[in-house]
Formats: structure tokens, sequence, C-alpha cells
């Protein structure tokens, strides 16, 4: 039978996702370290070629920055227009996706994957438009900089001293079927700039001098290669996957360090780092957990948790493998790895029962094939990273009791079966016996049982009988042979009992931490993930205990903990400090302050040490057990990285709010800069001609001055009194005094206050007459009505109506101000209530907080208001006001 038959689920994953490649495009990626290193003259260059085959080619994006040679190959390609795009006052043009896709060619070509769209697209980022354009079936050519990778950002940043801003995920490039490095000596770039082959002399010359020094670019080109190079292993190891190949290809050196319970396990690990570092090759240390090491005391396997968290921080990849022959769960996974060479420990056995039982060593140089085996010897050293305490394992009377008990039930059984059948039937009854013990006692009451079944059988069932004599020699091959199949089915239904434990374990602890990480994937806020880890610890390890955080100054403080509340003594707040600032553990039951009465574990995440886990143990002794020790580990890594991801959506959304802020403050100005500028211009212009004495002017020209200075003042005013009214409400100390009125009462107020400025406007109003009284403010609901028809007064020609209805309408009282203008595009309805959103129709006027304030005020009423295009032409703004409770009464007065 084939053990190294390929797996059905892979299989059935290949076909999944060659179906689904079946009906998506295909992405090439001409990946480069730097701008200017010929990313999309190469790309150009390789879609004439395609065109030139007969291909459909059209260039979506093509930055050619002005590079006279780079523009030259874009002459002859179809080039898609790009859509125009209203931000800021500023017209921007944009990938049209749209057009794009309904264009349908065999292939674009897509620049700058990392780029932003500006706001109004269907995506925020480019590279999401490349992802639709393949699930499209299109295929798609596209570049990008390394620095643009967001797995590489923080190195990026470390060794340019530049952030990036615009990264695009590394599932991107994974995702690509082809990727193509365009690599370019850095002398040469750097030439390339000075001579303007790259930016313009400005640029190019501040460019030399920060983000292009010399170091920057052989980091860079050094990433870039190395990434490509890790893109090539993982297609190959992909490969060999999928065509089943078992042999190594021996294309880069990939080393696999062996470690047991030896006490040479440290100087394994060390001498295969060694190795690596020698060979500049990535390392894995393997532990092969098979019965019989599992059946080892806990001091053995603690050797073991020590090699390999000596060996992670050695910088190696560590795993655990499980089965029943350690060399071939080590020759499986070097394969599966493309490991080049094994480093294994000389063997300790003395010669006998390396004849007898086999050499691990020998197994790996007969099985290993093209891979090359290393054997290192050491001297034993124990260097273990924290003291444990192991308790003796006590003797298990009650074990070997049931031995006992179950060879004499197997007796008795045999004793009444013995009349009625032959000598190797009752064989099979001491057998079943043995078998019985084994499944529930370990290795010394199953060899217990073995030996006691071959005593009773010849005492009671071989002639001469209650004697352990033998006449017939024949029996002694009887009883050795029955012997022997003893201690065989002993000992293998003891090893597959200890295989399930060992499976139940493992399987216990992968649940603990599967629901642990599902919970914390689901949480949001940080007090919240830390009471969620809390109270998965406290489940597994029971006890009290308590997560720190520092504060700005460094100082630890709890922030979180379970059976509240929790009381540290001074010195128990010492040694935390402690583990903080060391990141080590310390205290009970480690090499570090063993005094204290707690257990801290530093929280150390990807940026650094996070907090500490503070425990105060029901049981002192929990963690004797290395496996115990290695799980809690576990639990504070996955701590620490949801703390870690905690801190940086708090940190993403001070950001925002900061980008936010930093947004609005630039669009306040330079939407209340020109309102400013043109009352304040046209005052000024006033004032100046009628101080001019040299030029005096005639009254009815002065009158006219006077009345334009008179109207630019109002519109100052009424800019003025919406800034503050919409920092009242941003504030909350808006407050609707409400009062019952008549809805025509602030429709009148509203309208006188405009004066003449609506001397050239028909403005109509509705309202019936048995209208009911309101609750409202007066003064707050005049200032809606202002805002609505200065508004329409803005926005719509002067020989157009301006229309003021009003209704009863569930259960309130709607208000309406329509006007004949242009009216709103689709999708502004809602939105030309935000702070400082202007149409795009006319980008220019208003501030934009008209009617955002509008809003606010019918809110704060508990009314809702909205905006509609009208059948015609012109837009409808209606906002209702809810009717509670009874207006008062009208005395009625006797005539």
């Amino acid at each position: 039978m084939d053990d190294h038959r390929r797996d059905p689920e892979a299989l059935l994953a290949r076909a999944r996702d060659e179906e689904a490649r079946k009906h998506r495009g295909k992405l090439k990626v001409f990946f480069g370290a730097a701008p200017g290193v010929g990313k999309t003259y190469a790309m150009l260059e390789a879609a004439r070629e395609q065109k030139a085959a007969g291909l459909d080619v059209i260039a979506g994006v093509a930055e050619t920055h002005g590079r006279a040679e780079t523009t030259t190959l874009l002459e002859g390609l179809e080039i898609l227009p790009r859509r125009e795009i209203e931000y800021r006052g500023a017209k921007l043009t944009e990938f049209d996706l749209e057009a794009a896709l309904a264009r349908r060619p065999a292939l674009i070509l897509v620049d700058e994957l990392a780029h932003t769209n500006a706001p109004g697209g269907r995506h925020a980022k480019r590279w999401q438009d490349v992802v639709e354009l393949l699930d499209a079936g299109i295929d798609v050519d596209a570049t990008v900089n390394v620095q643009h990778l967001e797995s590489l950002n923080d190195v990026v940043a470390q060794v340019t001293g530049v952030v990036v801003r615009e990264t695009v995920p590394d599932s991107v490039l994974e995702m690509a079927d082809e990727v193509e490095v365009i690599d370019l000596p850095v002398e040469e770039l750097r030439q390339r700039l000075k001579e303007g082959k790259v930016y313009v002399p400005e640029q190019a010359a501040e460019a030399v001098r920060s983000f292009f020094r010399e170091g920057n670019l052989i980091a860079l080109r050094e990433l870039a290669l190395r990434h490509t190079a890790e893109r090539v292993d993982a297609q190959m190891r992909r490969y060999r996957r999928e065509h089943a190949i078992e042999t190594t290809w021996p294309v880069a050196e990939r080393i696999m360090v062996c470690v047991s319970p030896s006490p040479f396990a440290h100087a394994l690990v060390r001498a295969g780092r060694r190795i690596a570092t020698r060979l500049g090759a990535p390392w894995i240390v393997a532990y092969v957990e098979t019965p019989a090491i599992a059946r080892r005391g806990d001091e053995a396997r603690a050797r073991v948790v020590d090699a390999l968290r000596l060996a992670e921080s050695l910088g190696a990849e560590t795993v655990t493998l499980s089965g029943p022959r350690m060399s071939d769960e080590i020759l499986a996974h070097a394969r599966e790895r493309n490991v080049s060479q094994i480093v294994i420990g000389k063997p300790q056995r003395p010669l006998w029962k390396r004849l007898l039982f086999g050499s691990i060593v020998d197994a790996l140089v007969r099985g290993s094939g093209e891979i090359d085996i290393h054997v290192i010897s050491g001297e034993a050293v124990e260097t273990p990273a924290r003291k444990r305490r192991f308790r003796p394992r006590p003797t298990e009377f009650a074990a070997y009791g049931l031995a006992v008990a179950t060879v004499a039930v197997a007796t008795g059984l045999a004793w009444l079966m013995f009349p009625h059948f032959e000598l190797a039937n009752i064989v099979m009854v001491y057998l079943l016996s043995v078998v019985a013990v084994s499944a529930r006692a370990g290795r010394g009451p199953s060899v217990l049982a073995s030996i006691l079944s071959v005593a009773a059988f010849d005492f009671f069932f071989v002639p001469p009988r209650f004697t352990f004599a033998v006449t017939d020699s024949q029996y002694l091959v009887t009883f050795a042979v029955m012997l022997v199949v003893a201690l065989i089915v002993s000992g293998l239904t003891v090893s597959i009992r200890a295989q399930a434990e060992s499976a139940r374990q493992r399987e216990r602890r992968t649940s603990v931490l599967y629901e642990m990480s599902r919970e914390l994937a689901s949480t949001r806020g940080i007090t919240e993930l830390l009471g969620v880890a809390l109270r998965h610890l406290v489940d597994v390890f029971g006890g009290r205990m308590v997560i720190l955080m520092a504060d700005a100054n460094g100082r630890l403080e709890p922030r979180v903990s379970m059976l509240a509340p929790f009381h540290m003594d001074p010195n128990d707040g010492a040694v935390s400090q402690w583990a903080y600032e060391h990141r080590q553990p310390a205290g009970t039951g480690t090499d570090n302050l063993p005094g204290a009465q707690m257990l801290f574990v530093p929280l150390v995440a990807s940026r650094g040490i996070v907090g500490v886990l503070g425990m105060r143990l029901a049981d002192p002794h929990l963690f004797d057990a290395p496996d115990q020790w290695h799980l809690l580990e576990t639990f504070a890594n996955q701590t620490a990285l949801a703390i870690e991801r905690g801190l940086l959506a708090e940190e993403a959304q001070a950001a925002q709010v900061s980008a936010e802020s930093e947004r609005m403050r630039n669009t306040l100005l330079s939407s209340v800069s020109h309102d400013l500028r043109t009352p304040l211009a046209a005052i000024t212009a006033g004032t100046s001609a009628l101080l001019d004495r040299t030029t005096p002017l005639d009254v009815p020209a002065a009158q006219e001055v006077l009345q334009t200075m008179h109207e630019e003042a109002e519109r100052l005013n009424r800019l003025v009194q919406n800034l503050l009214e919409m920092t009242r409400l941003e504030s909350g100390s808006v407050q609707a005094r409400k009062e019952w009125h008549a809805i025509e009462e602030p429709v009148g107020s509203a309208l006188q206050r405009f004066g003449t400025r609506l001397r050239r406007r028909i403005v109509t109003t509705n309202i019936p007459s048995d209208l009911p009284l309101v609750p409202l403010d007066p003064l707050l609901i005049e200032q809606v009505l202002i805002n609505l028809v200065d508004n329409a007064l803005k926005y719509t020609p002067e020989d157009t109506p301006i229309e003021i209805s009003a209704a009863v309408e569930d259960g309130g009282v709607a208000v309406e101000v329509a006007d004949r203008g242009p009216g709103l595009a689709p999708g502004d309805e809602p939105r030309v209530f935000e702070k400082f959103y202007r149409t795009r129709a006319e980008p220019g006027r208003g501030s934009g907080l008209g009617l955002a304030i509008c809003r606010g005020i019918v809110e704060a009423h508990g009314g809702r208001i909205r905006a509609e295009n009208r059948v015609g032409g012109g837009v409808a703004f209606r906002f209702t006001l809810p009717i509670e409770g009874a207006p008062p009464k009208i005395p009625v007065l006797d005539a």
C-alpha cells in the first residue's frame, strides 16, 4: 500500500482552483525596487508585442511622467479616456473602470497599483479596480514598487526614513500569474535621476538627497529580489506538491535540525544555527513526538520545550510532528519543505540496542536519498530556560492491583472452560485479559499481567498441575510464545492508548485556542478584548488573573481583571514592572524573582511588549509540566497579538479623526475664504468710493453703493451666523425651546429678513389657514427657512420662482421650499446635508454649511429633512416637525 498517496482534499482544492482560474483574467505584475527602473517602459514594450501578435490591447492607465521614450511607446496603442472627478474645487482624472468593463479588451494596462482613487469612484484603491477586471475575465498588466507592499511597509520606513502611505496587500501580488522583476543597477538609476529621466530637475535634486540615497536603493533592491525569490520558491513547492514529486530539488539550501529529549538538544540547535548562518539559508527545528517519547517524564519533555524555545530565539522556525516512526515523519516533512540538509545528533544508545532495535541515523541515511545528513556530536549541557519542580510520578498501585485481579478473573473463567476446551483456547482467555489490562493501565501493569498470565496458565492447567514443573518440554515453547505475544499485544495497546491520549490533548489545546482566537477576532475595543482573553485564560488555568498595561510614563497599571476586585501588594507591582521592562517571565515558579506570590508573563507582540499578564495560581504546581507552560505561552502570544490589533485600531481611528479634522479645517478655510473675501471686497470698494474726494459720487450713485455695502454686510453676517450656529450644534449646546406657534409666523419673519433680495423673484406661499399649531423654537425654525430660501437664491436663475408650502403629514406639519433651478445630480440628495458639501454643478458657491445647519436644527426638534428633485426641473427641500401633546386652550372672551 502506498503511504505517500496524494491527499484527496488537496486534489479537490486544486481542481476548484483550476476551475476558478478558467473564468478569471490573468495578472502580470512588473515589479521594481524604486521609481524610474523602467516598469512602465517594460509594460508598454510587452503590450506592443502582444498587439503586434493580434491581441486586443488597450492602455487603461499609463503614467509616463513626461518621459519622452515612455510616451513614444504609447503611440499606436488604444488609450482608454479617463474619468473626470471634481474634488475640492479641482478637476482630477482617474481610471474609468466602468468604461473598461464595457470595452472588455483582451488585455488592459493599469499602471501604479498602489494609487489611491479620488473620492466618488467605485473603489478606494486602484488595485481593487484591477481585481474587478480580473473577476470579469480581463487580463491585466500592472506595475508596482517594492515599497508599496503592505508587509514591507515598516521595513521600508525603517530603512529609508520615509513612511509610504499608499500600499498594496501582499495577496494581490500573490494572485499574480506572472511577476517580472525590472531591475536596474543603483548607479545607473541615480544617473537617470540626475539626467531628469525620472523626475523634473527640482524634484530630482531633492530625491537624490532623501529617498534615492545609495544605501536606500541598495536595500530596496535587495528587498525586491528577495521577495521575488521567495515567491519563486513558493511556486516551486506548490508545483512539487501538485505533481506529487517526492524528491527534493536542491535549488536553494534549507536546513532542518531534529531534536529529541536528549541533553544534547541545545548543542544541536546551536550547531544548526551555525550551519544555517554559514550557508545563509532558512532553517527549521523539528521535534517528533513518538509513543515512546510521550511515555517519558516531564523532565524529558521540558528539555524539548526549552530546546524549541532556544531555536525560536535564534531565528528558527519550529515544528512539532507526531507519528509512530521518527525517521518517516522527519523525511516526509523534509521533502514537503524541500529541505536540502538534515542535522541530527550522534546516537547515544549502545551498539546492541542499535543492532536489535535499529538506529534513527541509519534509517535517515537509508531513506534520505538526495538529502544530505549531518551527524553532530557535542557535550551534554543542561541549559533550561526556567527551572521546574517536577513531582515524582506516584506508583500506580491500583493499576497493578487491577492487573492481578484481571488475571485472577481470567483464571476463574479458564477453570470453568478447562473441562470442555483445549489449552489453546485457555491461552486466548489470558491474552484477552492482557489486552484488557493494557487498555486501562500503563506499561508496567501490562507486563505484570503478561507474566502472571503465563505463570497461572502453567500452574493451573499444564500437567503436572498445581506446580511450575513441566514434564513436556514442548510447553516451554508455548510459554515463550505466549509471553512474547502477550508483551507485544500489551505494548501495542499501550502505544495506541498513548497516541489517543496525545491526540486528545492536542485536540483540547487546538479547541481552546480556536475558541479564543475566534472570539478575539470578532471583538472590538481594548477593554472587551482583554475581558475575552482573561475569561478564556481563567477557564483553562484557573486562579485569579489581571492584565496590566503601561501608562504614558511607562508604569504598569491594571486594566482588566477576573474575579474582581484584584489587589496586588507593592512587591508584586515591582515584579510585574521588572517583567515588563526585561520582557521575561518573573515571579513564582521562574528563575526571576521566584519569591513573589504571583506569576507575571510579558505579552510581547510584533511591535514590542504591550502589557503583562499577572496570575495568582490556585495550584502552585500547575506549570511544572512543560506542556502547560507552553500552552500558557501560546495563550499569552494570542492575547498580545489581540491587544496589538486593538491598539492599532485605536491608532488608526485617531489618525482617521486627525485626518478628517485636517480635511474639515482645509475645507472650511477653502469654503469660507471665498465667501469672506467677496463681501469684504465689495464693502472695501464701496467705502473707498465714498471716501474718494477726487471723484465724488452723486446721491443716486452713493445710495446704490451704500445699498450694495448693506447687502454684502448682510451676506457676511449670515456666513458668520452659520459658522456660529454649526459650532453650537456640534457642541450640543443648541436646545430647542419649543413653544406653540403657527407655522406662518417663522415663514413670514424669514421672508422679511431678505428685504430687497427677493424683489426680482416670484415667491409664492401656500399655507392653509386651518393648519394646527406646532411646538417649535421660532428663532431656530426661522434660521432653517432663511437657509433654505438663501440656498434657492444662490443656485437658481433670477427669473425662476420660489414656492413655500405647508401641509399636515404623518402626525406633524411638513414645510416645503421648492425652486425651478437645475436640480440635484443623482446621488446628491442625501449628501447635500453634509458639512461643507457643495454640488458638482456649482462647486464654488456657498460655504456648504447652510443645509447641514438645517438638518441639525430639524433633528433637534425631533423631525426629519430631505431633498428630492421635482418633475419638470428644480429641487424641493421638505422638513417635517412632529406635533407632540396638545396646544394650550385659548380662553374665549365674552362680548
